[in-house]
């Protein structure tokens, strides 16, 4: 198991969490709860963290979730839908 990133947020992560599922990587949202620990535990160390249950899912996850960020703004992020389509179905595009 490797850290990848913190989350703004439990809704936040957990929406991570929600889009690398969909795609097949596993991983874990921890600190869900601490939130109510804070001023008890430093607050910089209750942050919402996911975790990747492999490390080789590093580069498509972080992928993944700069496209999700993307989508938010008004041009798409260039190419992540032609590599998840080469992950899912081992084809090459074009």
């Amino acid at each position: 198991m490797m850290k990848l990133m913190r989350a703004p947020n439990v809704v936040i992560g957990q929406h991570w969490i929600n889009v690398l599922a969909a795609a097949g990587i596993a991983c874990e949202l921890h600190n869900r709860y601490l939130s109510g620990a804070i001023g008890e535990i430093p607050a910089d160390q209750c942050a919402p963290e996911l975790w990747l249950v492999d490390e080789r899912d590093e580069a498509l996850a972080r992928e993944l979730i700069d496209a999700v960020n993307c989508s938010k703004r008004s041009s798409p992020c260039a190419g992540i839908a032609e590599r998840r389509a080469i992950r899912w179905t081992g084809e090459t595009a074009g």
